[in-house]
């Protein structure tokens, strides 16, 4: 297949079109080509050119590529595949879902399509999407939109927030999304299959949710089928991690100290003679407080319980936060989605489950089914970032394998 990939991040997605899976490892997939690749972070892109190397990269906003530059990549043979999708925070359940510039990116997605008329496509996104709707805003009679003091869930606050005020609400983006890609004009439409898939039922050791809208051009004869489940039980987090060594406060370890515990381990390990980003920051009295007395399972309102009983003093008690921020992860279970905060012990739940402390961004990564070798740049932050926002590999090995089906 010849493939454009927008929005790429650090390339979890590509990798399942650019790799496949053989016996305990992963192989070049020869079958498939990337015409290029787009990404604006720059730390992204430098971490995608080095772990493919001969995809172009394009670094910079999609808005600024030219429409006479794609045709002149593209060259004469046709495109198979664009896949990617927007950044996800616009469409989070987490947080606000303003219709804001940044949701807009999907009209760019829009824009390549119509050029490159592609025989499908795959458009990934967070589950937030299903629920996002049009928002228009109160504005004054010079047009300038009316704003509000309130907190992030719309109650009184001790710290409020400046927010638009909604004056009512209008198609959902998944309307808006079925009606564009329908018909894109000049007799160019495609048939829409959207898919919400959980990571965890194709061999990642997480509870991931991602909705997935797959559009074939409607000229074509074909029809998508989504990949079947695992038959096996889910992995968990000790299946990911466990073979990986004990890292103390302000220790970074790049060896590893032990063999893999099971096949999952064989094949994140395979190939990699060293480890990254398998590191710990250091903690303040009372977060090491916290780490020390929540068990599996437990978090904020449990350590303040406590706290109320005078076991903990109370100058210790946790005052924000959700009820499952400050907890631990169960082992014999899949992790909880990945997010770019899963250094963070005040996050939700990346206490490591026998270790006092948070997850590292290695672990992090595993969890995400990347393998050892896969690299990432930046600070810890962007690393955080590229790993938490990305689509697991071995769930878009599943979703590449399909579309080579249905393009047979």
């Amino acid at each position: 297949m010849r493939i454009i990939d927008l929005f790429s991040g650090v390339g979890g997605l590509t990798f399942g079109f650019y790799y496949r899976k053989y016996k305990d490892h992963f192989v070049r997939n020869r079958k498939n080509q990337f015409v290029f690749a787009n990404e604006y972070n720059p730390f992204a892109a430098k971490a995608y050119s080095e772990n493919y190397p001969d995809i172009p990269m394009k670094n910079c906003d999609i808005k600024s590529l030219k429409e006479s530059d794609i045709r002149k990549w593209i060259g004469s043979e046709p495109v198979d595949l664009i896949i990617g999708g927007p950044p996800c925070q616009s469409f989070s359940t987490v947080g606000q879902r303003n219709y804001d510039e940044k949701a807009q990116l999907y009209t760019e997605y829009l824009r390549v399509l119509k050029i490159a008329r592609p025989k499908m496509f795959l458009f990934e996104n967070v589950r937030g999407i299903l629920s996002m709707r049009e928002i228009f805003y109160k504005r004054d009679a010079a047009g300038n939109i009316l704003y509000e003091l309130k907190d992030v869930e719309g109650r009184e606050s001790l710290t409020p927030r400046k927010k638009p005020v909604i004056d009512h609400y209008g198609k959902s983006v998944m309307e808006i999304l079925n009606d564009q890609f329908s018909n894109l004009g000049n007799g160019l439409g495609y048939n829409i299959w959207t898919e919400r898939l959980n990571a965890m039922d194709y061999g990642v050791p997480e509870n991931r949710e991602r909705v997935f809208i797959v559009g074939i051009r409607n000229d074509l004869n074909l029809k998508w089928n989504c990949p079947p489940k695992e038959k096996s039980a889910h992995l968990t987090i000790k299946d990911a991690i466990s073979d990986l060594p004990e890292v103390l406060e302000g220790q970074s370890i790049s060896s590893y100290q032990q063999l893999p515990q099971n096949k999952y381990q064989e094949l994140m390990r395979h190939g990699s003679n060293e480890l990254t980003q398998h590191f710990c920051g250091c903690y303040s009295e009372k977060i090491r407080a916290v780490i020390q007395h929540v068990k599996q399972g437990e978090g904020k309102n449990e350590f303040n319980a406590l706290v109320d009983s005078g076991k903990i003093d109370k100058s210790y008690r946790l005052t924000s936060g959700y009820a499952n921020t400050y907890g631990r992860l169960i082992a014999d279970q899949p992790s909880p989605t990945i997010t770019n905060n899963l250094t963070t012990v005040s996050s939700l739940r990346c206490i490591h489950y026998s270790q006092n402390r948070a997850l590292t961004p290695r672990e992090g990564a595993r969890i995400q089914s990347f393998p050892d070798w896969y690299k990432f740049e930046g600070f810890k932050s962007d690393v955080c970032t590229q790993i938490g926002n990305a689509v697991p590999p071995l769930l878009a090995l599943r979703l590449a394998s399909q579309f080579e089906k249905t393009l047979k």
